[in-house]
This record gives structure tokens, sequence and C-alpha cells, in this order.
């Protein structure tokens, strides 16, 4: 009697002696198994990642975009011409020249040199105006009239001059110009600077 309960029990028994009764826990490889839950936060960390990017994204378009003044001068591109670099802006563009090109522009001076230094700290000979960069748009009045003459800029070292020549730009002046390096450079360059009663 003993021996048939036990061929009973065992043939109720599947051949990997699970019984029938209790279902199987599901092998590796399969869907709905623990090694969905690895795939799934791969694709939650992945999706998280390019929103990441996305919004960092955004938010140095809105800043190159002018939100900043720092921002908005910086150049998007730079291309070499026979005379200077051109220099994309907002709305326009202008042209970086060294201190060598600038002496020689001075030479046959036909453009207004513009010093947007602050505080103010001397100037390079033939300097037509001094007007603080982040005073340009207060003072345009004291700009040239027509908007097609050629401005020249230059500040100390040549971040604010970048400022103004957007500032100029946005103004509506078409043939803008900087001093790259500004009075620094011009210094280096073995030249020198006069201290006028501004």
């Amino acid at each position: 009697m003993a021996s048939k309960k036990r061929r009973r029990h065992a043939a109720s028994r599947p051949a990997d002696g699970q019984p029938t009764g209790r279902p199987s826990p599901p092998r590796r490889g399969t869907t709905g198994g623990r090694d969905s839950l690895p795939i799934a936060a791969i694709v939650v960390i992945l999706l998280a990642l390019a929103v990441v990017v996305i919004v960092a994204d955004i938010t140095f378009t809105w800043l190159a975009g002018g939100q900043t003044q720092a921002a908005q001068t910086t150049p998007s591109t730079a291309n070499p011409t026979s005379f200077g670099v051109v220099v994309q802006g907002r709305g326009g563009s202008w042209t970086n020249v060294t201190p060598d090109q600038l002496d020689q522009m001075l030479s046959h001076q036909e453009f207004t040199l513009l010093n947007v230094k602050t505080p103010y700290e001397g100037e390079i000979q033939g300097t037509d105006l001094y007007i603080p960069y982040d005073q340009l748009a207060a003072r345009a009045s004291e700009l040239p009239a027509d908007k097609g003459a050629r401005i020249l800029v230059y500040c100390h070292s040549g971040n604010t001059s970048r400022i103004a020549a957007q500032t100029l730009l946005d103004l509506g002046y078409t043939d803008v110009w900087n001093l790259d390096g500004g009075m620094a450079a011009w210094v280096a360059s073995g030249r020198q600077l006069v201290y006028v009663n501004r």
C-alpha cells in the first residue's frame, strides 16, 4: 500500500522534481522576470540624461540669444578677410583688427575712433570720442548720424569693446570695427597711450 502512495506522489511531480500545483519561477531571459528590471532602469536613466541634455541646450541657447551682455556678444563665427577678422554678432557683424592694422588705418583715418573703456585710463592718439560701453545707447546722439559710417571701438582688453560693437549693431550701425586685445595689445606692440581731460 505504501509503495502505491509513493508511486502516485512521484507521478504528480514533473521531471524536475517540482510539484505541479506550484508555479515555476521565471527563468533568466524571459519577460516579466528579474532581468527586465535592470533594462527598465537603464531606459529610465537614458531618458533622464536626454532630458538633461535638452534642457542644457535650451538654456545655453537662451543665454546666447541675448539675455546677458557677455553671452550676447560672444562671437559665433570668425572669418578672416584680407584685412581683419569678421566676427558674427547678433543682427550683423563687426571686424576685429590688430594694433598693426589699426596703426595703418590711422595713417589715413576715415572713421570714428571710439574709446569705450570705463573708467577712463587714457586713449590711443587720434581718438574722436570717449563714451563708456554701458552708456552708448543713452548717448547715441553723440555718435555719427550716418548708420553706414565706420566706427572703430576699443577698450582695455577687448572684452567690453565687443559688447560695445554689439550695441552699435543693435543701434543700426553697419560698419563696425573693434581693436582685438584693446589698449593692452596696443601698448604690448610698443605703442603709447595719451591722456586727455575727458
